[in-house]
């Protein structure tokens, strides 16, 4: 069965910088967008960037200027390259690939 794997989340302070992986477990052709989603404690899970096959990409305004995602189309893998980072950014990070989902990596940024 197919999975996403998340990887690349730890602790970091703020201002620090880390970079979040998302691969396929296993062969997988997939052509759609991949995202990144993001749920912090006690909260709903929030759309956070998006990267189309063509490279187009999107962002929410928390972290627009701060955040850059992009793919990697021949291992069908994203990335999300997170600086300038804020303890409001703390939060599980998934990523998704419809109809897959990953089971999320902790980002935890201390202030």
């Amino acid at each position: 069965q197919v999975q996403l794997v998340e990887s690349g989340g730890g602790l970091v302070q703020a201002g620090g910088s880390l970079r979040l992986s998302c691969a396929p477990s296993g062969s997988l052709f997939n052509s759609n967008a991949m995202s990144w989603y993001r749920q912090a404690p006690g909260k709903q899970r929030v759309w956070v960037a998006s990267i189309t096959r063509g490279g187009t990409t999107n962002y929410a305004d928390s972290v627009k200027g701060r955040f850059i995602i992009s793919r990697d189309n021949a291992k069908n893998t994203a990335y999300l390259q997170m600086n300038s980072l804020e303890p409001e950014d703390t939060a599980v990070y998934y990523c998704n690939q419809n109809p897959f989902w990953g089971q999320g990596t902790q980002v935890t940024v201390s202030s």
